[in-house]
């Protein structure tokens, strides 16, 4: 592979830091070969301004989507703990 396929971003995922690939190419290398032809199909079709979001969930392993789903169903249950309100101002240590 290319310098340019060893691209990475990092992101963290339950508190860990992560790098996954930054490329096409790099992101086609690490999908299970049946849904190489999905991620194919959808980067050709999607407009140039999106196309970083898509790589990007294509490129965030299983985990991150476990993670945000967990998220998302203590927030939907009313727990709230670890937000910090919008409106109300932070405090800087």
């Amino acid at each position: 592979m290319s310098d340019i396929a060893t691209a990475t971003w990092t992101t963290h995922i339950r508190g860990e830091r992560v790098e996954i690939p930054a490329t096409i190419e790099g992101i086609r290398a690490v999908l299970d070969e049946a849904d190489v032809e999905a991620f194919d199909a959808e980067v050709e079709s999607t407009p140039a301004q999106d196309l970083h979001r898509v790589l990007a969930r294509w490129a965030l392993p299983a985990e991150a989507t476990q993670e945000d789903d967990e998220l998302l169903a203590r927030l939907k249950a009313g727990d709230f703990s670890g937000c910090i309100p919008q409106d109300e101002p932070r405090s800087v240590a």
